[in-house]
């Protein structure tokens, strides 16, 4: 009956999670979290250039798509740079994981530690497998301003980082 319990109240907080998820037009949930370099990112520090920040978060590094989502946003980091765009890495995953990932893949762009998975909760990202925790593979187009201005579920890693180019495009002519 324990066991029951307890298995019912982490589906409980699994659901209360993805119902606060954000939505297209909410203002994004704040964050402040260390990169594989050890320094520290926020919402307001990561906006403030007036670019448009696309913010994706990731199961596990080193694992099959994790390594194609990074690599393939490594390759698209240009072309992201110039439809005014940063890119941001979040998995559960501390410093140090995201620090040899990083340099194993050369990848050009911040990979932040949410060890405490208080961000995945913000974002409604926070699921959990067999008791183990872990980011759902989700992704955050976030505007100059601070807003939500889309939301990629079911991410296919391979595909993402195309999707977000077109929509940035579609996005700032409607702008």
């Amino acid at each position: 009956m324990r066991r029951l319990l307890v298995s019912l109240a982490l589906s409980l907080a699994t659901v209360s999670a993805w119902a606060a998820q954000p939505t297209v037009g909410d203002q994004a949930p704040d964050y402040k979290l260390q990169d594989q370099k050890g320094e520290w990112h926020t919402l307001a520090s990561d906006t403030k250039k007036g670019e448009w920040l696309v913010l994706y978060f990731y199961p596990k590094d080193f694992t099959a798509g994790c390594t194609t989502e990074v690599c393939t946003y490594r390759d698209d980091t240009v072309k992201l740079h110039k439809a005014g765009a940063q890119v941001l890495g979040v998995s559960l995953d501390d410093v140090k994981s995201h620090a040899e990932f990083a340099e194993k893949y050369h990848v050009p762009f911040p990979l932040l530690s949410d060890a405490d998975s208080a961000v995945a909760t913000r974002y409604g990202v926070l699921t959990d497998h067999n008791g183990q925790k872990y980011a759902k593979r989700e992704t955050f187009l976030i505007s100059p301003q601070g807003k939500i201005a889309k939301v990629y579920k079911d991410v296919d890693p391979e595909k993402n980082s195309g999707q977000v180019l077109a929509d940035l495009a579609e996005l700032k002519k409607g702008a």
